[in-house]
């Protein structure tokens, strides 16, 4: 699985966007219960936040992209990107690129000790990043040019066009652990807070505590001196858990955020995600049916995307016709519907392709991920075309690994879109893209990607259009909707701005 973490900033002033305040923190509470407050000298004593799926481990090649922040808390990244993918300092100070962006010159921070004791170095960059090259095809076949233990280049095999974005996602550990062989039990980072194993229960409750070494000034940014996060079955048990303030906050959706609202819960609202079926078998290669565009095509006439963003989304959505975020370069406007609800249109492509008949298709289906009402309405209208589908229920820390393994060619899923589209096509539509978990080359894809990679920039954004209405005619997507995503806070929470890129959740140094 490519693991991808979204960084926080150096400890400096943080501007405020815009996006919704909320109501501000609440007097010092003794319980020790969630959302303390303020102790007397300016620092909160504890953060608790739900998590609607469990960690997959501990191990730092693992650790998702959605929800992540454990990963906030206990590692750093080389560099952080904010919520518009500019990039700033963090483990590294100074950083220049060449000119086709294929290697990086950095010079890292001097003095940064990690939890074990031991010192940041080139050696842990060159490590921490084979390690991630296990799991994260953009971190493979690397060359290091390492002048001394602070200064080193980084070359990769081609040009990376979103190498800011890459650097933010370089995220370091020891390479002490590394060689010791213990990364998935022992959580060793340069992060503002440490891993408490004996106050954890895996699976249940993971607990951090300030760290007395952080090189960065923790205080603005990370104001508690305590962080647990407690891991929920489902959104419900975790809406019930903020009411009662067992959590300071936790990922709501259309589905509760009513609830929510007439609780007395402060809300606030994002909108960055596409919700899709991936049609990712564009060959047959697991499902022969899939092989076919008109089958493809067929299966996205048979969603009625204005009664979804109506009726299952409660208002709370946008009708979506292309997967890319609107106003990045590979959205097209304008776009007329290429394929509008129409079954009995949908049901004369089947039988021309030969499939009137239908076939069966398993879908992977995680609770607590915002499907459930999707679910039951996608399964009644592929059926509609004969289509049956299998809904198979992934659980445990494994879940995610098992949803990008290619075991599922049809993943459904609420996916975060960049500010960058050329970040989305990495990941949605190239071959070796995390999400397009079958992995099957496409020539037309990878000429247009070349231009992307050499192009001028108006070649670079006609390519990143041309990619968009290839997808769209091959139908390797069905876009349902742009659904707005939702976190609710009790009073104890104060959050000014969302700086995550893909605007899924506030990220840790959002907390204050």
């Amino acid at each position: 699985m490519q693991s991808i973490w979204r960084r926080r900033a150096v400890p400096v002033a943080v501007a405020v966007v815009g996006l919704m305040a909320v109501t501000a923190c609440a007097p010092a509470d003794q319980s020790g219960s969630a959302g303390q407050g303020a102790s007397g000298d300016g620092a909160k004593d504890l953060l608790t936040l739900g998590m609607t799926a469990d960690l997959p481990g501990l191990n730092i090649k693992v650790q998702p992209t959605y929800q992540g922040w454990f990963a906030d808390a206990v590692w750093d990244a080389l560099l952080t990107c904010d919520e518009n993918v500019k990039p700033s300092a963090e483990l590294v100070e100074e950083w220049s690129y060449n000119d086709d962006q294929s290697a990086a010159t950095i010079a890292l921070r001097d003095g940064v000790t990690f939890s074990d004791g031991t010192t940041l170095d080139t050696e842990d960059v060159k490590q921490s990043l084979e390690v991630a090259a296990d799991v994260n095809t953009r971190f493979q076949d690397l060359t290091y040019d390492i002048a001394d233990d602070l200064n080193m280049t980084i070359t990769w095999p081609a040009p990376v066009p979103t190498l800011d974005m890459l650097m933010c996602e370089a995220v370091i550990t020891s390479s002490e652990a590394i060689e010791a062989g213990t990364l998935d039990n022992q959580v060793v980072g340069t992060g503002p807070y440490v891993y408490d194993a004996g106050a954890s229960t895996v699976g249940s409750q993971y607990t951090v505590t300030r760290n007395p070494d952080y090189w960065g000034a923790g205080g603005d940014l990370y104001p508690y001196e305590k962080l647990v996060f407690k891991v929920f079955s489902n959104e419900t048990a975790a809406l019930n858990a903020l009411k009662t303030d067992q959590i300071d906050g936790t990922v709501i959706s259309a589905a509760t955020v009513d609830e929510a609202e007439q609780a007395g819960l402060n809300t606030i609202t994002m909108r960055g995600n596409t919700t899709r079926l991936l049609l990712t078998d564009h060959d047959g290669e697991s499902i022969p049916a899939l092989g076919d565009v008109r089958v493809r095509q067929a299966m996205n006439m048979v969603f009625d995307r204005d009664a979804i963003a109506k009726d299952l989304y409660r208002g709370y959505a946008d009708p979506a016709t292309q997967i890319f975020r609107p106003g990045t370069e590979a959205f097209i406007e304008d776009l007329e519907d290429p394929y509008p609800f129409d079954v009995d249109a949908a049901k004369a492509l089947m039988a021309e392709a030969g499939y009137e008949d239908g076939f069966t298709l398993p879908i992977p289906f995680l609770e607590g991920n915002n499907l459930e009402l999707l679910m039951p309405y996608v399964t009644e209208q592929l059926g509609e075309i004969g289509i049956t589908v299998e809904q198979k229920n992934l659980t445990g820390p494994d879940a995610i690994s098992n949803l990008l393994s290619g075991d599922y060619p049809v993943p459904m899923w609420q996916l975060g879109n960049y500010g960058t589209s050329i970040k989305d096509i990495q990941d949605y539509v190239l071959d070796d893209g995390l999400w397009n978990v079958m992995h099957q080359k496409d020539e037309k894809i990878d000429e247009l990607w070349q231009t992307i990679l050499t192009g001028s920039d108006e070649e670079k954004v006609e390519a990143q259009q041309e990619i968009n209405q290839y997808i769209i005619d091959e139908a390797w997507f069905i876009p349902l909707a742009y659904p707005d995503g939702f976190y609710a806070t009790n009073d104890s929470v104060d959050i000014e701005q969302v700086s995550d890129y893909a605007q899924l959740t506030p990220l840790l140094r959002d907390f204050a």
